[in-house]
């Protein structure tokens, strides 16, 4: 179990047990993004588009985060973590341009309210 544990969460640069790190600038983004549409949202923007292309550029720079994670992370955790984030971004993605797809997904309200 520890071999388990040592192989997945440890940084291979450090030797340190890493399962998590301080945001770093495409996360801080994400989220300074999607706080600001959701301010927007309160706000009564009448066409949406405001938070329509807050979303879009929110979920960008997750995308980004998640793909440098997978090409750069310390661990096998972070690269999986990062992964999943991106593939998951993917399906929403797709989700968008199904035009009888997920009424409900945010991405696809906000890339058929911008388009």
């Amino acid at each position: 179990m520890r071999r388990a544990v040592d192989w997945a969460f440890r940084d291979r640069r450090t030797g340190a047990i890493t399962i998590g790190q301080w945001p770093n600038l495409p996360l801080w983004l994400f989220l300074g993004l999607t706080a600001l549409a959701w301010a927007a949202g309160g706000l009564g923007d009448p066409s949406g588009a405001a938070i329509a292309i807050l979303r879009i550029a929110a979920r960008l720079c997750l995308a980004w985060w998640a793909l440098d994670e997978v090409l750069r992370g310390v661990n096998p955790w972070r690269r999986f973590l990062g992964g999943v984030v991106l593939a998951g971004q993917a399906i929403l993605l797709v989700a968008a341009w199904d035009p009888g797809g997920w009424q409900n997904v945010s991405v696809a309200y906000a890339i058929r309210t911008v388009a």
